[in-house]
């Protein structure tokens, strides 16, 4: 018997791990940080439906800080960061071939993507500032108007295309982050905005272009603005609030902002491995699952804005307003923005930790020339703080903390968007519950991912 039952201990099973440092995290006690997720975001919800409308609508109006005049940013700048974009370009033709060591490499996916992000969700609209297209656009349009009017029907479809394009490369292509190909597709994509915006005007940009429709929507929800002459802090979303509803095709463009964060964390996991019939333990490359990526992200962005769509119908049939289905889509999509954001934190911050050492070594010698720019003699990159079970214990808490808290200013702000449409407690209350449920079931699956096993 002893032998059956040591024989029967030593067959093969299958094992959750992480590829990478990550294994520490399956250590952690990440089913109860869960369920402490998924009850805070419970209770906000208790909390906002008893909350009086005036209260609810109340915790968004913005503190008035000191008096402010609407800057233009100046035509050198934008000629200054058009220049900065060639230049680095032509680094990445020229310079180093390893992603961690090339300008290019560093400023698109790690300061760019990760860090100005976070920038325009939390500090404001820096991108209205260094927009490489204003510049140059603006010299040729002094000499001859823009050649066509842009279709008002067309609205912001543009733009989703393009970011669904721009989300592609990162998420599909098999080396996003190689200099040379890197350098190619940003001259190409930045000459074909370029060129739309010759020929319909600066509005092309506002409307086509996906990189800044992405980075206004996220200025949104910066806790810090200017409004009616005077600088203001709030609570993320009061720019919102302040807003009336976006069009259609802008609406869809927010949801897809989740969607494309989602997906980014889904495919990593070992369950979407195990879809594609992979071990990610010995998964080759990305060379060839490049039509299951694109697949995967294509069913991100259909199917998480059938589901919006559908609780926000449900919570409309609920409340007796189900002829107001477009006007409640349009004005509850913002609210998904702090989810957006704080998914984007919690999947980069890692990177980030890593990745931010390795832009302090490249601004110190960007030509690996043995400059010493900052003064520093050399950058040591560590990733020490992946092997200690505290340090990731911290990391982790960091991640979780920005989805939980993005689901609960997410919650708490289509409450008070719901109150503002209908004006009826009752309505409204009836309206979220829905999307209350949908939100409580994407907390888990944010904090689902965070705990899941990764292969890369």
């Amino acid at each position: 018997m002893r032998r059956l039952v040591l024989l029967l201990g030593l067959l093969p099973a299958p094992v959750h791990a992480h590829a990478t440092e990550g294994g520490l995290v399956l250590l952690l006690p990440t089913d109860f940080y869960i369920g402490g997720g998924v009850a805070a975001v419970v209770l906000t919800i208790l909390l906002v439906t008893v909350l009086p409308d005036r209260l609810a609508t109340g915790i968004f109006r913005p503190l008035p800080l000191i008096r402010s005049r609407r800057l233009r940013p100046p035509l050198a700048l934008a000629l200054l960061s058009f220049a900065l974009l060639a230049g680095l370009v032509v680094l990445g033709l020229l310079g180093a071939h390893n992603p961690m060591e090339n300008p290019l490499s560093l400023a698109v996916w790690s300061l760019f993507w990760i860090v100005l992000v976070l920038v325009q969700g939390m500090a404001g609209d820096l991108w209205r500032w260094i927009d490489p297209w204003r510049g140059p656009v603006a010299l040729v349009l002094r000499r001859r108007p823009a050649r066509f009017r842009l279709p008002a029907a067309l609205g912001h479809w543009p733009a989703l295309a393009s970011f669904a394009g721009f989300a592609a490369v990162l998420l599909a292509h098999p080396a996003p982050a190689d200099p040379e190909r890197l350098a190619a597709m940003v001259a190409c994509y930045w000459a074909f905005h370029f060129a739309l915006a010759l020929a319909f005007g600066p509005k092309w940009l506002r409307r086509g272009e996906g990189i800044t429709v992405l980075m206004g929507a996220y200025a949104r929800i910066a806790p810090l603005g200017a409004a009616r002459g005077r600088w203001r802090l709030g609570l993320p979303g009061w720019k919102v609030m302040a807003r009336r509803a976006p069009p259609w095709g802008l609406a869809v463009f927010m949801v897809a902002m989740l969607a494309v964060g989602s997906y980014d964390g889904l495919n990593e996991t070992f369950w979407w491995f195990g879809q594609l019939g992979w071990n990610p333990l010995e998964f080759p490359g990305r060379s060839l699952v490049v039509r299951e990526n694109l697949a995967g992200l294509a069913a991100a962005l259909v199917v998480l804005p059938a589901l919006f769509a559908a609780a926000v119908a449900v919570g409309l049939m609920l409340a007796g307003e189900i002829a107001r289905f477009g006007p409640a889509f349009r004005t509850f999509a913002p609210a998904l923005l702090p989810i957006a954001l704080g998914y984007h934190v919690a999947h980069y911050l890692p990177s980030i930790l890593v990745e931010g050492q390795y832009m302090l070594a490249v601004a110190n010698d960007p030509l690996d020339s043995g400059a010493h720019l900052l003064g520093i003699d050399h950058v040591h990159v560590t990733t020490s703080f992946f092997n200690t079970h505290e340090t990731v214990r911290l990391i982790f808490l960091a991640q979780a903390g920005a989805i939980v808290i993005g689901h609960a200013i997410a919650i708490a702000l289509s409450h008070a968007l719901a109150v503002r449409l209908f004006g009826n407690p009752r309505k409204a209350a009836l309206s979220q519950a829905p999307l209350a449920a949908f939100m409580v079931l994407y907390t888990l699956f944010g904090l689902w991912l965070l705990a899941s096993p990764r292969g890369v």
